[in-house]
């Protein structure tokens, strides 16, 4: 165990990026149980307020995420100062993420439908900052050999071809694949060769004079959401509590 630490966490300077990935999730597990009792009116907890004026979590989130953000850019992977600074910018993150819907809205929306969007992006964030701590690279660079990487011509074949894959699956609404794309390009590659989702930019441009494809598109998301929506809102549920109805 020790050795396999030493070589996959230590050596390539990955143990900030574990800190930050660990306080991170740490802080908006911690901060949505803070929540959800203030919400029920159970525990000593209470919502922050100045004058009045109630100072919404995601404000010392940017204080902390600055810090960090900053002093990690100015420290060394394997010093300490840098394992300091990357809690600090995973405790930020985790608190400014946790109210993303928030400042998406300008508006309150944290117990609302539109605030499921904050657990989106937090779990997203997560899996792409996990998938990048098992050496995913973004845009496949992890996929090349020593000799592509010194070629300049190879390195920018692929990411290019990498970063057109998951901007096409983005054009066809498949926002999450193309995220998850930039990081593992086959995921891009799938959300790319598929029928795009019936309100994309791909869709209302390309299928515009293509009813067969348009009806196909449509029929296959109607039943994604079906088989989909469901499970979805009970995960997001379970991490994040449930929103107050209409």
């Amino acid at each position: 165990m020790g050795h396999w630490w030493t070589r996959n966490i230590i050596e390539p300077g990955k143990l900030p990026l574990l800190l930050a990935l660990a306080s991170f999730v740490l802080t908006f597990v911690i901060t949505r149980i803070v929540v959800r009792l203030i919400r029920a009116g159970r525990g000593p907890f209470g919502n922050v307020k100045a004058g009045g004026l109630h100072v919404h979590h995601v404000v010392p989130g940017v204080v902390l995420t600055v810090i960090g953000g900053f002093g990690a850019v100015g420290s060394d992977r394997h010093g300490f100062g840098s394992a300091v600074f990357a809690v600090v910018f995973g405790i930020g993150a985790g608190l400014v993420l946790d109210e993303f819907a928030l400042i998406l809205h300008l508006d309150d929306v944290y117990w609302s439908e539109e605030g499921r969007k904050s657990v989106e992006v937090v779990v997203v964030t997560a899996a792409l900052v996990g998938l990048m701590l098992s050496g995913f690279l973004p845009f496949g660079v992890d996929d090349l050999s020593d000799d592509e990487l010194y070629d300049r011509a190879s390195v920018i074949l692929s990411v290019g071809l990498n970063f057109g894959l998951a901007l096409l699956a983005l054009s066809k609404g498949k926002a999450r694949m193309a995220i998850f794309g930039v990081i593992v390009p086959l995921v891009a590659l799938v959300g790319a060769v598929r029928l795009a989702r019936p309100a994309s930019p791909w869709a209302r441009r390309v299928y515009r004079r293509r009813p067969r494809a348009r009806a196909r598109a449509q029929l296959r998301a109607y039943r994604h959401d079906l088989r989909w929506a469901g499970p979805r809102r009970r995960i997001q549920d379970l991490i994040g509590g449930k929103p107050t109805p209409q």
